[in-house]
């Protein structure tokens, strides 16, 4: 199946946060590859449950960004846009500061559908925080 790379970039990508959820959340993309994307936020109190540690919203969405401006990286030929059919994540430990790291991976890249997963990690230590998972169906022009 021919692939065609977008030519998004870091700074695109960035600049594409700014005003929206993911500017919000402090989102900074670090890395930009085809099928590839790894961004990372600095845990501020306004991320943090009234329990003291790490939203798991937080956590879950910055995944889901990620997953979606990867789509962006290897778009099948004719597709015209994607949408989210499935989300799960398993959370697996949590913070109370720091910074998180989520890197977003290609993991099938068929002609109407993307499967990825995001690795979310204490940008510090590298532990495991959670692991996500989504599908992408592609889209195409009606005929």
């Amino acid at each position: 199946m021919p692939i065609t790379t977008n030519t998004t970039s870091i700074e695109a990508l960035n600049r594409a946060n700014e005003g929206k959820l993911p500017g919000w959340l402090g989102l900074e993309i670090t890395v930009v590859e085809p099928g590839k994307v790894v961004g990372r936020f600095d845990i501020r109190p306004d991320l943090v449950a009234h329990t003291g540690f790490l939203l798991a919203g937080s956590l879950l969405s910055v995944a889901d960004i990620l997953c979606a401006y990867g789509v962006s990286t290897v778009w099948p030929e004719g597709a015209r846009g994607f949408t989210t059919a499935e989300v799960k994540c398993n959370f697996i430990a949590t913070l109370t500061e720091g910074a998180v790291q989520v890197s977003a991976t290609l993991l099938h890249g068929g002609r109407t559908t993307q499967l990825w997963d995001a690795a979310i990690v204490d940008e510090a230590t590298g532990r495991l925080l959670a692991v996500f998972r989504c599908t992408q169906i592609i889209l195409y022009p009606r005929a």
